[in-house]
């Protein structure tokens, strides 16, 4: 059976999977809000821009959800710290997010154009906030978090949300918006009408050559100029959860990980890989473009998870109050519990996701959009 030392590094690359998904599976769909009235020209354009996603945006949210109960389950003290806080910043992505349905379900009730101008609104900023804070949130990662523990373990928060603003923080953002907006217009390449999806193919281009600029730049930053944490003296993997009992250093580099094992540098290279690939595919090889998308989020988020490691949460104030994976999680016996409720249940998910894309594959057409209308 798992020890201790291993369930946590399994719930760390499980929380970094489950990331990952929500930020493919959802990505798409905020990057496609987003560009809504960028690529939709005319009302009939931004309905076909709008059958893409509608179909299955609820169902890609269930990695949000998954993302969420795992890390309030297997890391209670980072969910605590984070969401008390960064609790501005989440209330306006749980506010994006609570937009944006609203936004889908009003837009077509008034067929005015100012009223359905309002609600395109509404879904633009939803997908905008989304994306641009999840990237400032990573960013602030690097820098450290104003926080600490007290002997107690009764944590104090020491901040504002316009702290969170850093030029750093702001890099990542951009790093992460471009990026979704890449990863949006490839699925519209993919899914829209060919004269849609023409529009879309030369914005992923343009948004792939922005991500992979803004993206070598966050790292040379990264390694030159933001101090990195690191664990002082032998770690213990197999401690109890309390973070006062490590010692932590700053002012190292952040890709000492990446010396220690070199192989972590994959993930940057499938990252710039991908947006290489969104130049070369997207809108000649139906699929691929979307794929190639798809690696650029897999490559970003597994890079700077792999910078990050081993800490879940720094601490800018205290760094020995600073979260790792070896000191925030939960019993051995709640993570192998948990363990076992994903091998069961992830795998359902799975299927039933990729029926959903299986029987809703293909493209939306002007023409399909025009004659839902005249039917309905």
């Amino acid at each position: 059976m798992f020890d201790i030392t291993t369930l946590r590094v399994i719930w760390w690359a499980l929380l970094g999977i489950l990331l990952i998904a929500f930020a493919v599976m959802d990505g798409f769909d905020f990057g496609v809000a987003a560009l809504l009235r960028v690529l939709g020209r005319t009302e009939q354009e931004r309905q076909v821009l709008l059958e893409t996603i509608e179909p299955t945006w609820e169902g890609n949210q269930v990695w949000f959800v998954l993302g969420g109960g795992a890390t309030f389950a297997a890391w209670p003290m980072l969910y605590a710290t984070a969401f008390s806080g960064l609790y501005l910043a989440l209330a306006l992505v749980l506010l994006a997010f609570i937009l944006r349905p609203v936004g889908f379900n009003f837009r077509g009730k008034v067929h005015d154009p100012r009223w359905r101008a309002i609600w395109d609104g509404v879904l633009i900023f939803s997908g905008i906030v989304v994306m641009l804070i999840s990237g400032v949130a990573f960013g602030n990662l690097f820098l450290g978090l104003p926080f600490h523990y007290d002997d107690d373990l009764y944590m104090s928060w020491h901040g504002s949300f316009f702290a969170l603003l850093h030029p750093y923080a702001i890099l990542a953002g951009l790093v992460s918006l471009t990026m979704l907006l890449t990863h949006g217009a490839c699925w519209v390449a993919y899914r829209a009408d060919h004269a849609i999806a023409q529009r879309a193919a030369r914005i992923a281009r343009w948004m792939a050559l922005v991500y992979a600029i803004t993206f070598v730049g966050a790292g040379i930053w990264l390694a030159y100029g933001i101090p990195g944490f690191a664990v002082a003296g032998p770690v213990v993997m197999d401690g109890p959860s309390n973070p006062l009992l490590k010692q932590v250093t700053v002012g190292g580099s952040w890709f000492a990980s990446y010396m220690l094992y070199p192989w972590f540098w994959i993930a940057p290279v499938v990252g710039i890989l991908g947006a290489m690939g969104v130049q070369w595919t997207v809108g000649k090889h139906s699929l691929s473009g979307f794929l190639c998308s798809s690696l650029m989020v897999i490559g970003t988020i597994f890079a700077a998870g792999f910078a990050l490691f081993p800490f879940l949460l720094p601490s800018s104030l205290d760094p020995h109050s600073s979260l790792t994976v070896w000191d925030a999680s939960s019993s051995r016996g709640t993570l192998l519990l948990m363990l076992g409720a994903v091998v069961v249940f992830l795998p359902m998910i799975i299927i039933y996701t990729s029926w959903v894309y299986r029987v809703m594959r293909g493209r939306v057409t002007l023409e399909d959009v025009e004659h839902s209308h005249n039917t309905y």
